[in-house]
């Protein structure tokens, strides 16, 4: 019996998404291998994760697999090389899908058994006019994409034909990925709305006393729930001054009264379209001065980065406008010292602001695609997806810059961040997750 968890991909969506990429290619033929088991300890493995161009062109969920891409070869131009079908393998690891269910399930031209890859390789990359192959990332491929094509070269002299170069298929799809297609956006959706109840039940249960792990749980629980494979990289529930460490994953203090509670956390779907969620919170439903003008800085940042998402934008253009907002409420909170424009030419935020506000996602959580070609920066475009993501953390961490002022006790080990999943469209822009309250007045009790 096939898994339970195995979603099933639209056969015509993953067709187009072979159509485009054969198109693109041109003479090229391209090597995707799948993701390899991975040893957690001894000769335990961890989690499968599929590898996510693999997964966009083919939706076959199973490890060590390799798909070809044959444009030169019309009546075989997508061949999966698979583990075959065993019942004694199944009993202890479970199903395959096996030749056979590559071909009529997965839509392969024609599949073989993974161990005649070796074999058959040279005779499906010949006559291509290049071969399209990420090398340094599969090991136990790469030496017989490098052998075949050698021998193709070494033949040339007399065959009159050989592949002229080794290029990287990456470019060619992570253009694709980037932009979402409506039935990707509808995915989305669905990891934005799961993440986002997450967020929900969390601040509903979080009171002083109560572990960081224990909020943890509630979330991670919700996403199980749902029908979601579980959460999309380490949840981060940081309460206090561990707020203000960006990449916080212990979760194992206690919730303190009087502290903020900072939540980054989503889910991953069945198909591993991701959601990403921050979300910030006093502890005990009461704002203190301070963390309440920090707060409503931050989220007059985000406020304006989201709104200035939008077709033809840059994302550079989303980062400088939470950055201004940022500096300029700093500045009148005397937390900075300076003009708006000198503060932001030498960069003297960075001791409370440090990192980039948002990133893609998709597929992948930090998902592909360029941010720059050379010296211009990507320019939005509808189905493009991307966080949005502004924070501040206030903490003995990182050297004050010279010309700015010491920090107030009284300001120290407030860590806010706010974040939500912005599609692109034709006139705008979608918030994916905006059913996470984030109003001052919401997040109090």
């Amino acid at each position: 019996m096939p898994p339970t968890l195995s979603p099933a991909v639209d056969a015509a969506v993953l067709a187009d998404r072979r159509d485009r990429f054969l198109h693109q290619l041109g003479g090229a033929a391209a090597v995707i291998p799948a993701a390899p088991l991975v040893t957690h300890h001894a000769d335990v493995e961890h989690a499968f994760r599929q590898n996510s161009d693999f997964w966009y062109l083919t939706g076959f969920d199973e490890p060590g697999a390799v798909a070809l891409f044959l444009p030169h070869r019309p009546e075989t131009r997508f061949v999966l090389f698979v583990q075959p079908r065993d019942p004694e393998a199944e009993v202890w690891n479970g199903f395959r899908w096996g030749c056979e269910g590559a071909v009529e399930r997965f839509g392969a031209c024609v599949a073989h058994p993974l161990a005649e890859l070796a074999e058959r390789l040279p005779g499906y990359l010949e006559g291509a006019e290049g071969i399209a192959f990420r090398i340094g990332r599969h090991p136990e491929v790469e030496p017989l994409v490098l052998r075949a094509w050698a021998r193709q070269l070494d033949r040339a002299p007399r065959s009159g034909h050989a592949a002229l170069g080794l290029v990287a298929p990456c470019p060619i799809l992570h253009r694709l990925r980037l932009c979402k297609t409506p039935e990707e956006l509808e995915r989305m959706r669905e990891a934005g709305r799961i993440s986002a109840e997450a967020h929900e039940l969390a601040r509903q249960v979080a009171r002083p006393g109560l572990s960081e792990r224990q909020v943890q749980a509630v979330i991670e629980q919700h996403f199980l729930e749902q029908g979601a494979r579980g959460p999309a990289y380490g949840s981060i529930v940081a309460g206090g001054d561990n707020a203000c460490i960006l990449h916080y994953t212990a979760n194992d203090a206690l919730l303190r009264d009087g502290d903020l509670l900072l939540i980054d956390a989503g889910c991953s779907l069945a198909d591993y379209y991701n959601g990403d969620i921050t979300r910030t919170f006093p502890v005990n439903g009461r704002f203190s001065s301070e963390q309440r003008a920090l707060y409503e800085l931050v989220l007059a940042a985000q406020e304006a980065a989201v709104a200035a998402v939008c077709p033809d934008a840059t994302a550079e253009q989303v980062h400088d406008t939470a950055v201004r907002v940022l500096v300029e409420g700093l500045l009148e909170l005397g937390l900075l010292r300076g003009s708006v424009e000198e503060v932001i030419e030498q960069r003297a935020f960075r001791h409370l602001y440090m990192h980039r506000t948002g990133h893609w996602l998709g597929l992948d959580v930090h998902d592909v695609g360029a941010y720059r070609l050379g010296e211009h920066p990507v320019a939005l475009q509808p189905g493009m997806v991307l966080t949005v993501e502004p924070g501040l953390y206030v903490s003995d961490r990182l050297p004050v810059p010279e010309g700015q002022p010491e920090i107030e006790e009284r300001w120290k080990g407030i860590g806010i961040r706010i974040e939500d999943d912005v599609a692109v469209t034709d006139h705008g822009h979608e918030n994916l997750t905006a059913a996470a309250l984030k109003a001052p007045a919401a997040l109090e009790r």
